[in-house]
């Protein structure tokens, strides 16, 4: 365990906080799924609806027939950013079938879905994640109506139990690893800076970082490393885990604007984006700085995540992800709407420039 530095300490002492803990049940290792059944006991559930992307169809069937006649059916259509039409088909067809609980496997985008029924029904989620994403450990959620993303915090969202099983992300590819695990560190990076942040968030965080720095080159070297993919899916619940318990700022709403109002891919933005906004917050926020550093080394935080992303090659532009110089300026005055609390207040000039920056993919100057 890494040791409390002298700077840590006399931080903790001279700033109170306030610590409250999210309910959770992890079960955590290699082959982890098959205590599915047991954990569906756990919560006192018989039937369960069977949640996916119409990618990982093959994986819901196979969670459908660890579970036999529990299974209720399968939803196979979650899609990134869960439009509001998709979330009440499966709220309804969970209604249909009698679910009494739902089990989503996946990335983010299931996670959500399950998050969007359980919003408007009640309806406990188990969820088994195959990405880096960490929205399994948050009470977030995010729905998508008339082309914008609306997010709030309930904690009937929150997913009563998760099954971190390492080895299904032995074939999540290369690539979506590096940008879902990046994904994840933008989490416990904006963690060590929010307004409610505490120093056991900050321990969090900071393992979280260091391990998802550690384990994503390995995993570009060398794709079934299973010691890596562990290193990277307990970096993800660390991270996800910060998310959960402290509020975001300007990282998570810019990308949020991005996803939701031109539809661009969640991990790919969050890669792209995070750079430039540590760069943003950089003078506001050198303690948060100085642990992404000391986790991931280089020169700043802003350039060790660039870094990152570069070197085991994430895109690090706005523009090879599709969107248009042209929409830029509509981007800005989406993210300055509805201030937030965040360590550099809102600039507009500043916010265009860190746009386009991340845009263009220049490499932060600190």
């Amino acid at each position: 365990m890494r040791p409390i530095y002298v700077s840590d300490s006399l931080e903790i002492a001279v700033n109170p906080f306030i610590y409250t803990a999210q309910p959770a049940r992890v079960v955590f290792g290699a082959g982890s799924l098959s205590q599915l059944d047991r954990e569906i006991d756990a919560l006192g559930a018989r039937k369960a609806l069977v949640l996916s992307t119409p990618e990982q169809r093959a994986s819901a069937e196979l969670v459908a027939g660890i579970l036999g006649p529990r299974a209720v059916g399968v939803f196979d259509r979650a899609v990134m950013h869960v439009p509001i039409e998709t979330a009440r088909e499966a709220r309804d067809l969970a209604r249909k079938l009698g679910a009494d609980c739902a089990v989503a496997i996946g990335g983010g985008s299931t996670t959500g879905l399950g998050k969007a029924i359980a919003l408007d029904s009640g309806l406990p989620i188990l969820a088994i994640p195959t990405t880096y994403a960490g929205s399994e450990m948050t009470p977030i959620y995010g729905i998508t109506e008339g082309g914008l993303k609306k997010t709030g915090r309930d904690l009937r969202v929150l997913p009563r139990t998760v099954i971190y099983d390492p080895a299904l992300t032995l074939t999540l590819p290369v690539p979506l690893s590096v940008t879902s695990g990046i994904n994840a560190i933008a989490h416990a990076a904006e963690g060590l800076y929010a307004v409610d942040r505490n120093p056991i968030m900050d321990l969090m965080a900071e393992e979280g970082i260091t391990a998802l720095g550690r384990a994503l080159p390995a995993i570009v070297k060398h794709a079934e490393d299973s010691e890596a993919r562990a290193d990277a899916l307990y970096g993800a619940w660390l991270c996800g885990t910060v998310l959960g318990h402290v509020g975001m700022a300007l990282h998570h709403k810019l990308c949020h604007t991005l996803g939701g109002s031109f539809n661009l891919s969640h991990a790919e933005t969050h890669t792209v984006v995070l750079p430039h906004a540590l760069a943003y917050n950089a003078a506001q926020a050198p303690q948060a700085m100085a642990r992404i550093q000391r986790a991931l080394g280089g020169a700043s935080a802003a350039q060790a995540v660039y870094d990152l992303a570069k070197n085991n090659g994430a895109p690090v532009a706005l523009k090879d992800l599709g969107m248009q110089a042209a929409d830029l300026d509509r981007a800005c005055d989406l993210a300055l709407q509805n201030q937030y609390p965040n360590p550099r207040p809102l600039e507009r000039a500043a916010i265009r420039q860190l746009l386009q920056d991340a845009f263009d993919g220049t490499r932060p100057a600190a």
